[in-house]
């Protein structure tokens, strides 16, 4: 598809005034933008809509913020697309709590447009992300935010996270201002896309916290609609352990399927086909989906388990590239964090646990609690919380989601229960 031309509608001003601080800036001083909401995005898959894309059609996606403050912005994403995005419409807003039962209904009262440079619309560029102007819009510590885009026209592949255990809402027109849902007639509990972060403007903040990880950080087997992946748990247990201080925001980086030396494309164990939404290789995903992001100050990578059971890599293999991830995170100045890779025995087809793939996970493990100890900056030993004492190869079934490899709500919470705080710098 030929890329579409287009620029910034933003009117251009007749004099150019002199840099200096603006109204806005001088009436929030000593302010500093945090990371409050993340996620990594990946190319839309091959056929569907994510493939199709938006064509006079508007998205609502839920979004649940960690750290709170005064004003906010939103990042847009069209880092994977064909051709320049047309932005028709855009506005963010809390929840109706009075139809709990309607999540795509909105409070009209906190209903605020977004802008970009000014105006009410704009265009993406291919590969390129917009950043939204800042909106005077107090957000809460670990609340619902709904956001709202309009495409006008066709937007080809959409910029995607496939994962977002939140119902999506997706209908016809400019519904951008709608309180209601009556509009929205496809309703996914899937995805967000093109929406790629939310920023709040905070008071000395601590920065963030940002987590690199797979289908058991992006929240596999937890309750939709619930913000029960563990990287949520960690941050309300932060927000209810250090009440009395800013407290750093969780960013959740993970994608489900990834894997630290390979494609999504690439097929798997068990008959695995591969998806472009399982994204990039993870040393390829750090200049786009971490080291980016607003204030980021400590990194988690929990990573490694789908390169043995899709991919059957060997542990040294895995080991090199753990040790690579966690140098570069080194040398950008933050504080890296390792976890172990956790059990899996009775998931999937034939092939996909065997006693040698375990045998594999142990070897990474038995690295990441010795030699590794002393090369990352901390460990969480996620394989110690979810195991079977009886039977370590196994989650621990009060643990288990049902397909016997991802956590269910109590599971996260124990990994979130386990994060030493000191390891956060707190």
């Amino acid at each position: 598809m030929a890329a579409a031309t287009a620029a910034l509608v933003v009117a251009a001003p007749a004099v150019v005034a002199s840099a200096g601080p603006s109204d806005t800036d001088r009436r929030h001083p000593r302010a500093e933008w945090a990371g409050s909401w993340a996620a990594a995005v990946t190319r839309g898959n091959t056929v569907g809509l994510t493939n199709t894309g938006l064509n006079n059609q508007s998205i609502r996606m839920t979004v649940h913020t960690s750290v709170g403050g005064d004003r906010l912005r939103v990042r847009l994403s069209n880092l994977y697309g064909e051709q320049a995005v047309q932005v028709g419409h855009a506005t963010v807003a809390r929840p109706n709590t009075a139809t709990a039962d309607d999540r795509s209904d909105i409070d009209a009262g906190t209903l605020r447009e977004l802008t970009f440079g000014g105006a009410t619309s704009a265009t993406m560029n291919k590969g390129a992300e917009l950043l939204s102007d800042p909106l005077d819009f107090p957000v809460r510590e670990q609340e619902d935010l709904l956001v709202t885009l309009h495409f006008p026209v066709l937007t080809g592949p959409v910029t995607f996270h496939g994962q977002s255990k939140a119902t999506t809402f997706i209908g016809a027109t400019d519904l951008t201002t709608a309180a209601d849902g009556a509009g929205f007639t496809i309703k996914p509990n899937c995805c967000w896309m093109f929406l790629s972060g939310i920023d709040v403007e905070r008071r000395h903040s601590p920065g963030a916290v940002v987590v690199l990880g797979d289908s058991i950080g992006d929240g596999n087997g937890s309750t939709v609609n619930a913000n029960k992946r563990w990287p949520d748990l960690l941050a309300d247990r932060l927000v209810d352990a250090r009440p009395e201080v800013r407290t750093p925001g969780v960013l959740n980086l993970s994608l489900a399927g990834n894997r630290l030396n390979h494609e999504g494309t690439e097929p798997g164990a068990g008959g695995f086909p591969g998806y472009p939404e399982l994204g990039p290789n993870a040393l390829a995903r750090l200049n786009e989906d971490v080291f980016p992001q607003t204030g980021v100050q400590t990194v988690v990578t929990h990573l490694g388990i789908n390169d043995i059971w899709m991919s059957n890599d060997p542990a040294d293999r895995i080991i090199a590239s753990l040790r690579q991830v966690n140098q570069q995170v080194k040398a950008r100045g933050l504080r890296s964090l390792a976890a172990t890779l956790t059990p899996y025995e009775g998931h999937g087809n034939p092939g996909v646990w065997t006693p040698e793939k375990d045998a594999t996970r142990q070897a990474v493990n038995a690295w990441l609690r010795g030699p590794g100890a002393s090369e990352f900056d901390g460990l969480l030993d996620f394989d110690a919380v979810l195991r079977d004492p009886a039977q370590p190869s196994r989650l621990l079934p009060a643990y288990d989601s049902g397909d016997h490899i991802h956590p269910n709500d109590a599971g996260n919470q124990a990994m979130a229960d386990a994060v030493p705080l000191r390891l956060l710098g707190l």
